[in-house]
């Protein structure tokens, strides 16, 4: 005969004797040289105030300590677990994340989600720059040059929910035309002088609405709806004019939600759509994502930030401006790649006294045989000082014709001289110079090609050459280590706040794994890698 057994939801009732393994004390369980060591070390001794402040005077007991919320969140973080489930799971399981709550409940995943999105959002980037701080005072930054670069990172957010700026901007003057048609029919029936501005667009489509309501009102008109029954006049225009309000709103709320850019998600408006690295499928399809920005000092991350550009170029001056502000002092000296060149990068290094190590655009170019045999480059002219004058192959002159002045994007106003030849006609060279029609043109800024000289010569000393090795080594190398060891290549969180947030406690994390390791490997005080020489 079968016997059916009853389940209970306490498993202790089957009877099973079990002796306690586990000692009450965990101390002895956690290997001396591991890292929560060392990470509930250097974490204790910061200052929390900012982050006590977010909770109310009135609120109830907390179950654990925010210092140690933080505490389980960094390590949870370097140890490549993001999920607030997954944390939880581990609180109540890792023995390393047990001897951190010391004795306290383990969390459950609301109150780690509530915490890290609530209460922290505002106070871990002061807990960050706490941390780089304290690096410093122990003579582990070398604050002799700082190694910049960036990626995209996929934002956590529907890859099909787009908004482009030009589609946007067509429907809205489609529909402008109708508006304008409706308003002048609607002028002529009610002897009215109504007229729609594109500026004032929404307030004076609201003003119509409202007289059509008054209208209405007055006439006592009956609103009919389904087949068969001819709707009013008053009606008619009513819900016209309504649709186009409704559709203006929509507009509005798009065209507030680009923040300058082209294009935003409607999962995640501050994500932008751009091309990531990590391209699978190869057909260069558009995702939603952040650019994140890092700047590296002997191997540790002291400066993190997110950008909506698609592009570096633009990120370099804010970046460095939010770095000496947080950090507390300035690097003599900037390292980054081609992608971050330009006459406005240059002229704030400048002005800030900061000596540039930023390789050209054209630097790998300048290499190849089939850019010195082009003879409409500018690099393979000759130029006279003297005469302000450049030489082509033909041996006629370009003079400078005018200057004009042009705008970047951030505002930037920089000054460009136009150069035409003397004349190109019957030139046997022109094809090989020129597709123009009429004779050929340089458009050159004089400011921009002597800083660029400066840092072409800088980045060709020994000292650059150093330079750039190491940050291929610490910058490219970190950004490895986050994407691939670390397994984090699309943010959990949604918004530029959050999504902050998510990078720091991910670079917190690797920050007290690279102390960690330096510590064991006897490498702490050590800044750059030498330059191997070759036999």
């Amino acid at each position: 005969m079968i016997k059916y057994i009853k389940y209970h939801k306490n498993y202790t009732e089957f009877g099973e004797p079990y002796q306690l393994v586990l000692p009450l004390n965990l101390e002895g369980l956690v290997p001396d040289d591991d890292s929560v060591r060392l990470l509930s070390h250097e974490l204790e001794d910061l200052d929390y105030s900012l982050l006590y402040q977010a909770y109310s005077a009135k609120s109830r007991n907390l179950a654990v300590d925010p210092k140690t919320m933080f505490k389980i969140l960094t390590y949870a973080y370097s140890q490549n677990i993001y999920s607030s489930r997954k944390i939880e799971t581990a609180c109540k399981r890792d023995i390393n994340f047990m001897w951190l709550l010391a004795g306290q409940k383990a969390p459950d995943h609301s109150t780690i989600a509530r915490f890290r999105t609530g209460f922290l959002a505002d106070t871990c980037e002061d807990l960050f720059y706490q941390m780089v701080r304290r690096l410093e005072q122990m003579g582990e930054l070398s604050k002799e040059t700082v190694f910049i670069d960036g990626t995209e990172l996929e934002a956590c957010a529907n890859k099909y929910t787009f908004v482009w700026k030009k589609s946007v901007g067509k429907w809205e003057e489609k529909m402008s035309l109708k508006i304008q048609e409706a308003v002048t029919l609607l002028n002529r029936e009610y002897l009215q002088s109504f007229r729609v501005s594109e500026e004032t667009r929404t307030q004076d489509i609201q003003k119509i609405c409202c007289f059509i309501e008054q209208v209405c009102e007055e006439q006592h008109t009956v609103f009919v709806h389904g087949k068969g029954r001819r709707k009013s006049r008053n009606q008619r225009y009513l819900e016209l004019f309504r649709r186009f309000l409704e559709r203006q709103t929509v507009y509005d709320w798009h065209t507030a939600s680009f923040q300058g850019r082209n294009n935003y998600c409607k999962t995640d408006p501050d994500a932008t759509f751009m091309h990531m690295k990590d391209d699978h499928m190869r057909n260069a399809q558009l995702k939603p994502g952040y650019n994140v920005q890092i700047g590296v000092d002997s191997e540790y991350i002291v400066a993190a930030d997110i950008f909506q550009n698609r592009n570096d170029v633009w990120t370099l001056v804010p970046f460095l401006e939010t770095m000496e502000k947080k950090v507390g002092f300035r690097y003599p000296s900037v390292t980054a790649d081609s992608g971050y060149e330009s006459e406005e990068a240059y002229t704030y290094l400048r002005e800030q006294k900061q000596k540039p190590y930023i390789k050209p655009q054209t630097y790998e170019k300048w290499k190849k045989r089939s850019f010195k045999q082009d003879i409409s480059k500018r690099e393979n002219m000759g130029y006279d000082k003297i005469t302000d004058t450049y030489i082509c192959h033909a041996g006629k002159e370009l003079k400078p014709l005018f200057i004009k002045k042009q705008k970047s994007k951030s505002g930037y106003e920089s000054e460009v001289t136009v150069y035409e030849c003397e004349d190109c006609t019957g030139c046997p060279y022109k094809e090989r110079c020129t597709r123009a029609k009429g004779n050929k043109r340089l458009y050159i800024s004089k400011s921009f090609l002597e800083k660029r000289q400066e840092s072409y010569e800088n980045i060709l000393s020994e000292k650059g050459t150093l330079y750039r090795m190491n940050r291929s080594i610490q910058v490219e190398g970190a950004f490895g280590v986050l994407k691939n060891d670390y397994e984090f290549q699309r943010f959990l969180l949604r918004g530029k706040t959050k999504v902050k947030l998510e990078i720091l406690l991910l670079c917190m994390g690797y920050n007290l794994n690279k102390l960690h390791a330096k510590i064991q490997n006897e490498r702490t005080g050590s800044h750059l890698f030498p330059v191997k020489e070759t036999a």
